[in-house]
């Protein structure tokens, strides 16, 4: 017996004075990525999102980067989380709780999630140097909580432990791909 499965898969684009940005989104991929954001370090963590998620992403974003990488990040977090927002649709047939505790090295990231449609964020990630390539450590607040806000989630994120900033960083992109793409196929 065959099911009829929701092809969970969106588009979305965002312009704006400082960025131009497409992502296009299939949650039920392989993990195949094609990212281009012109911030090496963060191409890398959303590659390692992709990867680990087991879903496809593409991203083309266009940012302001000769002012810095601030909308860069951010506008990319918006459109990935409304990207997510609207591959989820109705939220039928999936479990919207998930949770991961990913090690990393010597590195420790809790995540857990709600796709309640009520969205909110709470990051506790100790970063000690101002940037990790070009790629800023206080954009990775910036990007979660964007992320969350615009796919309506409740996230949280939690070093547990580490040092290396690189692993960190990493350890928390991986940790809510995992847990956003291996939430079972049950209903709510």
């Amino acid at each position: 017996m065959e099911q009829n499965v929701k092809c969970r898969q969106a588009e979305v684009t965002r312009k704006t004075g400082e960025t131009d940005i497409t992502i296009r989104l299939n949650l039920d991929g392989t993990g195949k990525a094609s990212i281009q954001t012109g911030i090496g370090f963060f191409d890398h963590m959303l590659n390692s999102f992709a990867r680990h998620g087991l879903f496809d992403l593409e991203v083309q974003a266009k940012g302001d980067l000769e002012v810095d990488c601030h909308h860069t990040i951010e506008d990319t977090g918006i459109v990935l989380g409304e990207a997510i927002r609207q591959a989820v649709g109705d939220k039928k047939g999936i479990c919207r709780f998930g949770e991961c505790i990913l090690p990393m090295d010597e590195t420790l990231v809790l995540c857990a999630l709600d796709l309640s449609g009520r969205p909110y964020l709470r990051y506790h990630l100790d970063l000690t140097v101002p940037s990790v390539g070009q790629f800023d450590t206080e954009m990775v607040h910036e990007f979660f909580y964007a992320v969350s806000y615009a796919a309506g989630m409740n996230l949280h994120v939690k070093q547990l432990d580490g040092e290396n900033n690189h692993h960190i960083i990493e350890a928390a992109f991986k940790s809510v791909s995992y847990t956003h793409l291996t939430l079972p196929t049950n209903s709510l």
